[in-house]
């Protein structure tokens, strides 16, 4: 047992594996940003309502997995010991009733009925939005984000990394080492092609060694000396869009392969199989015609942004929540990952990032005008810290949402913020990231764009300003008719003294799926 830290995320595992229904129960562990990842083999074994109402849990998630938000904070603590527990129940003899049914079951405390309604209409709106979500465009854009998602934290680190590198390198510090610190920034980004390709393989049921085998090929120096549609190719064309079609490819091959080959001969033949055709596909067709794609796509973000910056900047924050709800945004990732292949930063995500930032401007205004509705205001109050840093969910669907026109308001607001990111963009100064991830205040160590480093901060930071006042002022005026306001200052049913541990609301996933999350505790 180490410090008291430590011990409060081996707690919250405890507690967390024995409500999804033990180590018996679970099927797979892995977790993202803010999200506890559990397969979970019987789905009925799971206590929902407890799980929400833990106090470390901020949300919850149904999708493939069991997903429970616990914030970017704690959560790869709280995935380490748990996978640790897993694994120790497993290697216990027996290991079927030890903790299986057992965990504190928090206590529900007197909530507020305005915010109890919430949470219920929050749990409506996920069942509506997960049921929608089933259709097989969907399920492809979710595979996509399966394939990218796990490489956000090397891409976020490399880029933080690259960004600080920039700085130094500009203020003349550190010489000697700079070599050093740019081959460990740039180190990753030469060779994501290999990772995607990996990782679409086992998403798309081939191995992932023979994805990464023929995505490989893709930054090989050596490509330079074939031709393929009369022109040369460069290593790297095609980028990450050219592994991810070469690895789905050899999956598609190694599979077919493998069903006419005798068992006999299959370590032998299907992987030579597999990534020769697949191989051959890719250089000699997929990496020129994923490079075009690629170019147009560079092309088409630059005259987007520099010739209708402020029309699309509105546009685009306007509109990216809802994009997130119909789970559309995952085609963004590839895009993303793209301009950072090319550009070195994705001028995208900023503008994006300007939708949390009218929820944030939305979420003050909440909180001023509903005075006696402490409940509501205490899930605000929990959810705004997170809210800053970019993960806006408990915001969204515990209060904006449910509320219905401060939702409205709320995107207004960022479709604000996107419009002057645009507008500068427009205007010769953009601001862009060079990892995929955070957003809020958080994306500040990610900011880069043409004009440097001060600048694009100073353009970034003011989009959030101009995003939440916005999104304030927006909602305070126009958020709430008399009626509803009346209606939810009615009543004053938490003291301002009580605990707030019954804040519930609803999160969304990845994809698009909506879930129940309710506010952290206070702090």
């Amino acid at each position: 047992m180490s410090d008291s830290g430590a011990t409060g995320h081996a707690a919250t595992a405890h507690d967390l594996l024995a409500l999804v229904g033990g180590e018996r129960n679970v099927t797979s562990v892995t977790n993202c940003i803010s999200r506890l990842r559990v397969g979970v083999a019987d789905r009925a074994l799971v206590r929902d309502q407890e799980i929400r109402d833990h106090p470390k849990v901020l949300g919850v998630v149904e999708d493939e997995t069991f997903q429970i938000v616990l914030g970017p904070a704690a959560v790869s603590k709280i995935a380490e010991e748990f996978t640790r527990l897993v694994d120790t129940e497993r290697a216990a003899a027996g290991g079927a009733g030890s903790g299986a049914g057992e965990g504190p079951a928090s206590a529900p405390g007197g909530a507020d009925t305005d915010a109890a309604a919430l949470a219920a209409k929050g749990a409506a709106i996920r069942a509506e939005n997960k049921r929608r979500n089933a259709t097989p465009f969907k399920l492809f854009l979710r595979r996509i984000a399966n394939i990218f998602v796990p490489l956000i934290p090397a891409l976020i680190a490399c880029g933080i990394l690259a960004g600080v590198t920039g700085v130094f390198a500009n203020l003349g510090w550190l010489g000697p080492v700079l070599p050093a610190l740019d081959a460990i920034a740039k180190g990753f980004m030469s060779l994501i092609t290999v990772f995607v390709g990996v990782n679409a393989a086992k998403e798309f049921g081939g191995t992932p060694v023979l994805g990464g085998a023929v995505a490989a090929i893709i930054p090989f120096a050596g490509v330079a000396d074939v031709q393929a549609f009369g022109v040369e190719l460069a290593p790297g064309q095609g980028g990450v869009l050219g592994a991810l079609g070469a690895a789905v490819l050899c999956a598609y091959v190694e599979r077919w392969t493998r069903r006419w080959v005798p068992g006999t001969l299959d370590i032998l033949v299907t992987p030579t199989v597999a990534v020769l055709v697949s191989g051959l596909v890719t250089v000699y067709g997929l990496m020129f015609l994923a490079g075009e794609v690629s170019a147009a796509i560079g092309v088409a973000a630059d005259w987007l942004l520099g010739q209708a910056g402020a029309l699309a900047g509105l546009i685009l924050g306007g509109l990216f929540l809802p994009l997130v709800m119909l789970g559309l945004h995952q085609a963004l990732i590839p895009i993303h990952t793209t301009l950072i292949d090319i550009d070195g930063y994705t001028v995208l995500l900023p503008v994006l990032a300007m939708a949390g930032a009218g929820q944030v401007g939305a979420a003050f205004a909440l909180y001023l005008r509903l005075k006696n509705n402490e409940g509501i205001r205490t899930t605000i109050r929990s959810a705004l810290p997170a809210g800053l840093l970019g993960v806006g969910e408990p915001l969204i669907y515990g209060v904006t949402l449910p509320l219905g026109r401060p939702f409205l308001t709320a995107c207004a607001g960022g479709a604000v913020g996107g419009g002057f990111l645009g507008l500068a963009n427009q205007l010769g100064v953009s601001a862009g990231s060079t990892a995929i991830g955070p957003s809020g205040w958080a994306l500040f160590p990610l900011v880069q764009g043409n004009q440097g480093i001060g600048a694009a901060v100073l353009v970034y930071g003011l989009g959030l300003v101009v995003g939440y006042i916005a999104g304030f002022v927006l909602t305070y005026f126009f958020g709430l008719s008399r009626q509803a306001a009346a209606e939810l200052n009615a009543t004053e049913t938490i003291a301002p003294d009580s605990p707030p541990d019954d804040d519930a609301a609803a999160a969304p996933e990845p994809a698009g799926d909506l879930a129940e999350t309710r506010g952290a505790p206070g702090r």
